[in-house]
């Protein structure tokens, strides 16, 4: 369990050096763009500067020259704002991505992290530290989470139980003996799968319930918990 402890913490310590990494690249990858973006843009002030070497090179003395000169300076300062206005749309553009790469990265993470911890769980099943079956209750009690089961469901865990603290492996046909109080070459094989279904069933969340209550091919069921944590009252 300590191993099991330090690997998580080992994990999600890399997890977190790894999303850490993850937004400083996208957003130095992102500021190098934002700098180059900008760097390249025009001057706003080129159009109004090359106006007013017009206007000192030449010697303009006429009024339609002169309006001609007005229209390009207004045209110049329209420019102006214009690329102004291009800037901010660009910066504001900027932010969103860098958010969205941000988030895309973090649940990319978030998706592989879990990813790797149901494979965790399906490889070393569930650690249960208690497992009370309460015949009066009728309910199981697993790292005390309570589970109401019905009557039958109960008797199928109570046999599971009684063969695991015996170390047995049961059939179906062994599960419907027992609690029909058949011999078990009269019983179906079939029927004492159907009580496993229902236990299953009963216990409601399918990973929980799978990793629970094993199957092991060409032998039968067993509970995958250890022989000193299961109490029946």
């Amino acid at each position: 369990m300590r191993a099991n402890f330090s690997s998580a913490t080992e994990a999600l310590k890399t997890g977190k050096g790894v999303v850490a990494g993850g937004v400083l690249a996208i957003v130095a990858i992102l500021a190098a763009a934002a700098v180059f973006l900008f760097s390249n843009l025009p001057d706003a002030n080129a159009f109004n500067a090359k106006v007013e070497r017009l206007f000192i090179e030449n010697d303009l003395t006429t009024n339609a020259e002169i309006k001609l000169l007005e229209i390009l300076a207004q045209s110049g300062t329209s420019f102006s704002d214009v690329l102004a206005s291009y800037r901010t749309v660009i910066f504001v553009l900027l932010l969103f991505a860098t958010a969205l790469m941000v988030a895309s990265l973090v649940f990319l993470i978030t998706i592989v992290a879990l990813n790797r911890r149901i494979s965790a769980i399906q490889r070393s099943g569930i650690q249960v530290a208690s497992l009370m079956i309460s015949r009066e209750g009728r309910a199981v009690y697993i790292n005390d989470l309570e589970f109401q089961l019905t009557e039958a469901a109960l008797e199928t865990l109570a046999v599971l139980a009684e063969a695991r603290m015996d170390d047995d492996v049961l059939t179906g046909a062994q599960i419907e003996a027992v609690i029909s109080g058949r011999d078990a070459a009269d019983c179906d094989e079939a029927a004492g799968a159907t009580r496993v279904k229902r236990l299953r069933d009963a216990l409601g969340n399918q990973l929980v319930s799978e990793l629970l209550v094993k199957t092991i091919a060409r032998r039968g069921y067993v509970l995958a918990v250890p022989r000193d944590v299961i109490r029946m009252v």
